[in-house]
């Protein structure tokens, strides 16, 4: 099959290479002419393991075309999918500008029918405004051409999107005639050639259901986190609570980790919309908007305890920081913990050695690119070298089983602030060093 592919970000690119590896051919289309001539040159925008080999691979093979030009696209190909930002609005809502530029586009060049696909996330009702500004433009036209718009939310993790998209664990499709359907069983029947994972429902479902499982998933994290913080002041072990009540298989043990709050590019902007959508039809989401307050709390408590241990005024302190990326196996620094972590402790006073295996470039150039006071450090150790505490923000592989004694040895003073819980208190105890994680009482070499 011809598809195209409009928006060569996470989503967008990640979906076109998939397809491309399908057999299909895909027209992979942004605006972005920069990214576009990296793109053919192999340089890949963002770090997904696996990815770039596969884009390498298909744009040798042929399948996978780059171009700035969606009318290229649109020349050969049924089959458009939108996968451009939607991003949060002043107001929390989700911006539709880019959507509905692509739509625009779409009515301006399409040539025979067309199934215009809303791969971004998007708001319910959406795709009627979709479908509004491609008619708009095809009577302009004076054109008859007929065309389909349907929602095909995407379900994603960052650092295994690969994986996701190529052995999908369902597919939902929103649909309002059979041909539609389909088209799309067709399009992404190599993927479930052992299993029948379609979930086919109306449009408004299907736009729904992505909001309503990012929303899930981020209540789930704020609510073990809100948990953590009720352990810690009555002397529970939220480790412990949270092993005895993910063993009931109606809870499951999937998305209930203590941490330091969730970020990236969904949970956040995904809960914000979805508030929002619900205020637009007169109802207040108390509940999301809980969720929302405290993640936002949460990613202050790691700062909170260094302050607790060193006092609110860090001047003359030197903070040792790993992980900058909002989780591992990704470069993605959106909305990430370590931000605000690392903004709290500067404003305090502190001075930052950090280190991150992917995300050390993007904080320089975006993130963090205005704070003067961080040294970015070729390695997990270096950034410990003449430092007063170190604080683990994400939880990468190599963080997992780090050398204590040699921790000891780099830090001025023996103590680990675990945004995390990665390690046993018991055996960081046994190399002389204090403690810290989220939901326990600390755990010091004198008590």
């Amino acid at each position: 099959m011809n598809v195209a592919v409009v928006g060569t970000g996470y989503v967008g690119l990640v979906t076109g290479t998939c397809f491309a590896n399908m057999g299909n051919r895909v027209w992979c289309v942004d605006v972005d002419e920069k990214k576009i001539e990296n793109l053919k040159k192999g340089i890949i925008p963002i770090y997904e393991p696996g990815l770039s080999e596969m884009v390498l691979h298909n744009y040798n093979l042929g399948n996978l075309h780059f171009t700035t030009q969606i009318q290229e696209a649109l020349e050969v190909c049924n089959i458009c999918f939108i996968a451009v930002g939607t991003p949060m609005g002043e107001d929390g809502s989700a911006d539709l500008q880019y959507v509905l530029s692509v739509a625009e586009s779409i009515g301006k060049y399409m040539m025979r029918h067309m199934y215009v696909i809303d791969k971004s996330t998007v708001p319910v009702g959406t795709a009627g405004k979709v479908r509004e500004k491609i008619r708009e433009e095809l009577n302009k036209r004076g054109s008859d051409l007929t065309f389909d718009v349907i929602s095909n939310p995407e379900f994603l993790k960052e650092g295994s999107a690969i994986d996701d998209c190529m052995k999908p664990d369902r597919i939902v499709i929103g649909v309002d005639n059979e041909d539609a359907e389909e088209t799309m069983r067709e399009l992404y029947k190599p993927y479930l050639m052992n299993t029948d994972n379609f979930i086919f429902m109306d449009i408004a479902s299907a736009e729904m259901t992505k909001y309503a499982a990012n929303s899930m998933l981020a209540t789930k994290i704020s609510f073990m986190n809100e948990i953590s913080n009720i352990c810690e002041r009555v002397g529970a072990d939220v480790n412990k609570v949270r092993q005895g009540i993910g063993s009931d298989r109606r809870i499951g043990y999937s998305f209930i980790f203590p941490g330091c709050g969730y970020g990236g590019s969904c949970f956040p902007k995904d809960v914000k919309a979805l508030v929002k959508t619900a205020e637009e039809f007169g109802y207040q989401a108390k509940l999301l908007q809980s969720v929302e307050d405290v993640n936002n709390a949460q990613k202050h408590v790691l700062v909170e305890k260094i302050m607790e241990r060193f006092g609110a005024d860090l001047s003359g302190k030197t903070i040792a920081v790993w992980g900058l990326a909002f989780k591992p196996d990704t470069d993605d620094m959106r909305e990430s913990a370590a931000i605000t972590v690392i903004t709290d402790l500067t404003k305090a006073g502190a001075d930052i050695r950090a280190y991150d295996p992917k995300a050390m470039e993007e904080a320089q150039k975006y993130y963090l690119k205005d704070n003067d006071k961080i040294v970015y450090c070729k390695n997990k150790y270096e950034a410990l070298e003449g430092a007063d505490a170190l604080v683990l923000v994400t939880e990468w592989k190599e963080f997992r089983s780090p050398d204590f004694y040699e921790i000891g040895k780099l830090l001025k003073t023996p103590v680990i602030f675990d945004g995390r819980n990665q390690y046993s208190a018991k055996h960081v105890k046994k190399y002389g060093l204090d403690y810290y994680q989220i939901g326990v009482r600390p755990s010091c070499v004198g008590d």
